[in-house]
């Protein structure tokens, strides 16, 4: 009996070093999305050196992601939007495509394609500089000039991709279904004017869609910030930027992956 229970402890301590090793980046997670929206909701917190941060990120992930948005929408626009229109129509079950386009375009694929679009261009970008920093020791040297790298660079950035998010991901699905329309409209599958054609796709959309969305936008991009810059700010002596940008952009994809999955069943 006596040498059956270190055995166990042995198990148990495996066990428990593995979950603890595994959920240790989700818990970082969670703890910093509390940590931001505390600071956040204190006007001390508001320096001018946040704001410039808050301001210099939106006006990269926003502004920078503007084009990219553009053409990806196009894309979408044209080879799903258009397509599913006219394949509808073909089949007789043209009624249903505003309750198509709403729920699969605007609820299940825009959040997904906007939150690629901001880790290629802002996360991934997050990841690299956070993690100079820490690889070089700059945010110690921060840190010992009494400079908190968490409120003045995580908090503002992460609220700033948050907003991003939800802003192009309304220009994604005005401009998708804008080039799907015009496409259809050129070879003369519809004839409503485009006003009209947008009135009906909003109407299809279920009441609790007028929240799912926004929040899928705003919690993907906010979770997708922190993701990534964790993964820089947790760089140890034996990383380097080679091993960092493929394990933030894997987190950050499956980041965008889960929040849409848990918040499609939830809002369902």
């Amino acid at each position: 009996m006596s040498e059956t229970l270190p055995r166990y402890r042995r198990w148990l301590r495996a066990l428990g070093g593995l979950t603890r090793r595994q959920l240790r980046f989700t818990l970082m997670l969670v703890g910093a999305s509390w940590g931001v929206v505390r600071e956040a909701c204190r006007p001390t917190s508001w320096r001018r050196t946040v704001i410039y941060e808050f301001k210099s990120t939106l006006r990269q992930a926003a502004g920078g992601g503007l084009f990219s948005t553009l053409f990806t929408a196009g894309l979408t626009g044209f080879g799903i939007v258009a397509q599913a229109i006219y394949w509808l129509g073909i089949a007789g079950m043209a009624d249903t495509t505003d309750s198509l386009l709403a729920t699969v375009l605007v609820r299940e694929i825009a959040p997904v394609l906007v939150g690629v679009i901001l880790l290629g261009r802002s996360g991934m970008l997050s990841l690299t500089q956070l993690g100079q920093l820490t690889l070089g020791g700059e945010l110690r040297a921060l840190q010992g000039q009494g400079i908190d790298p968490f409120l003045t660079l995580v908090m503002p950035r992460a609220l700033a991709m948050m907003l991003s998010s939800f802003t192009l991901g309304v220009v994604f699905s005005l401009t998708s279904l804008s080039v799907g329309y015009g496409v259809c409209r050129l070879h003369s599958i519809i004839t409503m004017p485009l006003w009209t054609f947008l009135y009906d796709i909003v109407g299809a959309m279920k009441p609790i869609d007028y929240v799912g969305i926004p929040l899928k936008l705003i919690i993907s991009g906010f979770l997708l910030s922190l993701s990534t810059q964790l993964t820089g700010l947790d760089a140890t002596r034996s990383d380097t930027i080679a091993t960092l940008l493929p394990r933030g952009f894997a987190r950050g994809i499956l980041v965008i992956m889960v929040t849409n999955v848990i918040l499609g069943v939830l809002v369902a």
